[in-house]
Formats: C-alpha cells, sequence, structure tokens
C-alpha cells in the first residue's frame, strides 16, 4: 500500500510540473515570443527594434540572475524615463517564476 501512494505521489508531482511547464510555454509564447522569439534568440522584428538579449547565449544567461529576471518582468524595464520593457500584466508570481525557469531552458 505504502508503495502504491508513493507511486502515485510521484506520477501526480510529475503531471504538475508537465503542466507549469505546458503553461510557461503557453505564457511564454502569448507573453514575450513577440520580441524574444519562440526561440528565445530574440531575431524578431521587435527584439531587433527593442535590442532584446539572445537567451540562448551561455553568457546572457550566466550574467542574468533569477531574481533580475523575474523583477524584470514583474515590474518592467526603464532606461532613464523611457520605459523598455513594460511590466507584464495579469501574471501571478507562479507564473513569473514558471516563464524565468522556462527562459532557462533556451540555454545551449
Amino acid at each position: 500500500m505504502k508503495k502504491l501512494l508513493t507511486l502515485t505521489i510521484v506520477l501526480l508531482a510529475g503531471l504538475a510540473w508537465t503542466a507549469n511547464a505546458t503553461d510557461a510555454k503557453a505564457l511564454y509564447d502569448k507573453q514575450c515570443a513577440k520580441c524574444h522569439g519562440a526561440d528565445g534568440k530574440g531575431n524578431t522584428k521587435m527584439g531587433k527594434k527593442e535590442g532584446v538579449k539572445d537567451y540562448t547565449d551561455p553568457k546572457v544567461q550566466a550574467e542574468l540572475t533569477d531574481e533580475r529576471a523575474f523583477k524584470s518582468i514583474k515590474e518592467g524595464i526603464k532606461d532613464g524615463n523611457k520605459v523598455v520593457k513594460k511590466p507584464a500584466e495579469n501574471l501571478t508570481d507562479a507564473e513569473i517564476k514558471a516563464l524565468v525557469k522556462y527562459m532557462r531552458t533556451f540555454k545551449k
């Protein structure tokens, strides 16, 4: 009985992680891909215009902490008085954390 309970818990945790990964990809596709590209390279019309970073570059990934990525998504980015990136709208902290985790999958 304990083995069955343990197996059930492991399977449910795996399903929850898969759902979160799927949700994060859907959020990324909806909220971020327009500028950052579906592949994270930033090679889009908006990405080039705004000078977004290539998230497939290990150096870019190493320089960007999870905390800074979270803050950038939640609060946006300003350069002086100019808004470089608007804050994400209607995202929970958990969704933002999932986006940061998903962004890390672009690293080569």
